[in-house]
């Protein structure tokens, strides 16, 4: 009798965690970022919104492949897409400039540094080891701002590339400010407010099939009823792309490929249609 009580409780409480899963599922952003550093990279998240599960895509401003990407987003008209602000150009065989005159966040040559914060393969070669100011960076950021603004009028939020937005706390307070005078309602530092979670890859993530046995295993273990935030890098296996790379990340193409056949693959389409899990962008929230 106890044998036959367990089981009925056990199904009930089954019973119950499906119902409850499916009336109130998991919500997941997937952020594909970094478009405008390739031509590769464009098609590659392109593709990846087209085809797989992206929804969420963060532009480069003062990137060289920014007039493509805003020409290619026009053929995704309800894709969600953020500013990446950006202080850095950290590839060594290709480079952006600021988009306005800010000297002190500039390299000799001026382009900006490679890095954020110090990094042993590029010393003396990042903002924070250089005479920066706040006033300069308030000017690059709402330069990037204006820029994407006009020639993609529907940007729902801001993101930092290579965490530049929380470079210090009043860098913090400036994408704060920035955000309400723009009137964006979503950026860094307001995701915590918003309920989300940053969620990564469970198990190593070298290999493309290890990307995808590691991005099945986040899937499952999502929770009903919360919502999740999942960022990483589209790109293709190209001549371009093999081409760009810097010290301590020298595989770019292999590893951004393997993203691309993830975020497209149909075991990942099927589980996220099983577990009912609901794809959204940051202007969903």
């Amino acid at each position: 009798m106890k044998h036959k009580l367990l089981l009925i409780c056990t199904l009930l409480v089954g019973a119950w965690q499906s119902a409850l899963a499916q009336a109130n599922p998991p919500r997941l952003i997937v952020r594909g970022d970094d478009m405008g550093y390739s031509h590769a990279g464009n098609e590659a998240i392109l593709k990846c919104y087209k085809e797989g599960i992206e929804k969420s895509i963060e532009v480069l401003a003062p990137s060289p492949w920014f007039p493509e990407a805003v020409e290619l987003l026009k053929q995704i008209p309800d894709a969600d897409i953020g500013i990446h602000l950006t202080l850095t150009s950290e590839w060594d065989n290709i480079k952006w400039r600021p988009v306005s005159y800010c000297p002190s966040l500039c390299d000799a040559d001026g382009y900006f540094y490679p890095m954020v914060r110090p990094n042993k393969n590029y010393p003396k070669r990042s903002v924070v080891e250089n005479n920066w100011n706040l006033a300069d960076v308030e000017k690059e950021f709402r330069a990037q701002i204006e820029l994407a603004m006009k020639k993609i009028p529907r940007i729902s939020h801001f993101s930092g590339h290579m965490g530049c937005t929380s470079l210090t706390d009043d860098v913090k307070e400036l994408v704060k400010k920035l955000a309400r005078e723009y009137r964006i309602k979503h950026h860094d530092m307001s995701l915590s407010e918003s309920g989300v979670t940053y969620v990564g890859y469970l198990g190593p993530h070298k290999t493309s099939e290890e990307k995808l046995q590691s991005f099945l295993k986040m899937l499952e273990s999502l929770d009903a009823g919360r919502t999740y935030l999942f960022v990483d890098h589209p790109g293709l296996d190209t001549p371009e792309v093999r081409a760009i790379h810097h010290i301590g990340y020298e595989n770019v193409a292999e590893d951004r490929q393997g993203v691309t056949d993830v975020w497209t693959h149909p075991r990942v389409k099927q589980l996220i249609k099983d577990k009912g899990i609901q794809l959204i962008g940051y202007n969903q929230l």
